[in-house]
């Protein structure tokens, strides 16, 4: 039985989730790509509470970009995330790419946030 794209996807970010939790030490990003846009979180799994986020989505990035589904919006997303972890005083993360490829649009996010200051 041959699994569609989708369902490959699930199952790497079952497998993944197995493994990657968040604590409110080093918080979980968590990084989710559609077609035409992608969010990050940062998520604190003891309290299932998320502390920070950011996406393609916000009026600011908007205005900026021609394309939220693009490697540039991207790295904008993973500055932005990166800028409001850092106001909160989160400095390490542990990174869930969501079952995704670290390759591509996700790759670019979590490079940006890396250079902006966090650690993971």
């Amino acid at each position: 039985m041959k699994l569609t794209r989708i369902e490959s996807r699930q199952r790497r970010h079952r497998r993944i989730r197995s493994k990657v939790k968040g604590s409110p030490e080093r918080p979980r990003l968590a990084v989710f790509r559609s077609h035409q846009h992608i969010y990050a979180q940062v998520i604190d799994d003891t309290r299932h509470h998320t502390l920070v986020a950011a996406s393609s989505l916000e009026p600011e990035l908007r205005s900026k970009l021609a394309s939220g589904g693009n490697c540039q919006a991207s790295i904008e997303v993973g500055k932005l995330i990166a800028q409001r972890s850092l106001e909160k005083g989160i400095s390490k993360v542990v990174f869930d790419r969501g079952g995704n490829l670290y390759h591509g649009r996700v790759k670019a996010l979590a490079e940006a946030a890396r250079e902006a200051g966090l650690d993971f």
